[in-house]
């Protein structure tokens, strides 16, 4: 069904649209055990009263289940899929391998399909109030989640921050930025919505903008992990943390330009309403162009007709009666009948004249292979030739 009534096969095709986005949700629903128990319970009610994000556990999903996620991300449905729970319970207990990360050194590493590389990043209170920024890129387009986890008492780790990579440019990119200010992470648009109604997808594409929890770091050590989110084999990835000292000129910058950003989104829902006001009344106009168009039309082609019609001459009638797109009457029937056996008449008895044309033509088709013959014995001239004579 994804295949059938994808957008880019049905562009304009709102039904089909419909059915991609049922098609979808279904599986999201279905291929997760635990909410296709509530639904085989309750139905769509129990699914949408969890009020979460329809989201998949990759690593408990089996072979088949697997294939239909690639496939249905590769026609580019947003799956949504979250970090394995085996993950999340061995840094809880605190049996995860943590690896030191350096400062403003990078580190290329791959990790293997559902699984966690850990790192740990000692700050001090100096470097803590620049700011920290830590960012993973995949030259291989990976797909990969960036983790940032809290310290427990009992010396386990808890999930606080995700990012999902997304493509920019020729690689896949995440980052986590923690300078002292609201860093806002973009969530992009469902592109079936979009293809479905463009306009709503435009208005609402910086809905995608929310706030990140945590600004700031405070002095001491901090843990972050890159999982690997492909569906069937290893992620390539390169992690960097970066002390914000240097980058005084970027920070100010992105502070400003994420500013920018939530005022023009409140400014969009000011602009969509003055936006549909006008579109309607430009719809009215345009559905009015039309019809007074095709009533001008109707009255001229009617003011012709009319014209036309001031003469006593039946031929002139019948073309006139044409035009009005009505059907002869008998009369005019009959008349026509009589033109056309005099015309037959006509070509059938042919004049004297064209008799005698025809007469010399064939006397001259007749004479041509005489003249042809008399030619060919003037050539067959008979030598006599003595034999016996020398030459």
């Amino acid at each position: 069904m994804a295949l059938k009534y994808h957008p880019d096969k049905n562009a304009d095709d709102p039904v089909a649209s419909e059915k991609f986005q049922e098609a979808t949700f279904s599986y999201n629903i279905l291929s997760d055990p635990d909410k296709r128990r509530q639904y085989d319970s309750s139905g769509f009610e129990a699914i949408e009263a969890d009020g979460q994000e329809l989201e998949l556990d990759l690593s408990s999903l089996n072979t088949v289940n697997t294939v239909f996620a690639a496939l249905f991300s590769k026609l580019g449905v947003p799956i949504k899929t979250t970090v394995s729970a085996t993950v999340l319970e061995e840094a809880l207990n605190g049996s995860v391998e943590i690896s030191q990360l350096q400062l403003g050194k990078s580190v290329c590493r791959k990790v293997e399909k559902q699984t966690a590389h850990f790192y740990s990043v000692d700050i001090t209170d100096k470097e803590a109030k620049m700011g920290l920024v830590c960012r993973v890129h995949s030259t291989a387009k990976s797909k990969f989640k960036l983790l940032y986890f809290e310290p427990e008492d009992n010396g386990g780790l808890s999930l606080a921050l995700q990012e999902d990579s997304a493509k920019t440019g020729k690689v896949t990119s995440a980052g986590m930025f923690f300078l002292g200010f609201p860093v806002y992470r973009f969530e992009q648009n469902n592109s079936a919505a979009a293809a479905k109604d463009p306009d709503s997808a435009f208005f609402k594409r910086l809905d995608g903008f929310q706030p990140c929890e945590v600004n700031e770091l405070k002095a001491g050590t901090h843990y972050f992990a890159v999982y690997g989110d492909n569906f069937f084999k290893s992620a390539s990835y390169t992690i960097e943390v970066v002390c914000a000292e240097p980058f005084s000129a970027e920070k100010e910058r992105l502070r400003s330009v994420e500013a920018k950003i939530i005022a023009k989104r409140s400014e969009l829902s000011k602009f969509e309403s003055e936006y549909r006001e006008v579109l309607a009344k430009f719809t009215e106009m345009t559905s009015r162009y039309a019809q007074e168009m095709q009533t001008i039309d109707e009255l001229l082609k009617e003011r012709n007709a009319i014209h036309a019609s001031y003469t006593n001459n039946p031929t002139l009638q019948r073309s006139s009666s044409s035009s009005k797109g009505k059907s002869p009457s008998k009369g005019s029937k009959g008349e026509d009948d009589q033109t056309v056996k005099k015309e037959k008449k006509s070509k059938s008895q042919p004049s004297e004249e064209s008799r005698s044309d025809e007469e010399a033509t064939k006397n001259k088709k007749e004479k041509k292979p005489k003249d042809r013959i008399r030619r060919k014995k003037w050539f067959n001239i008979h030598l006599k030739v003595d034999k016996r004579r020398p030459c």
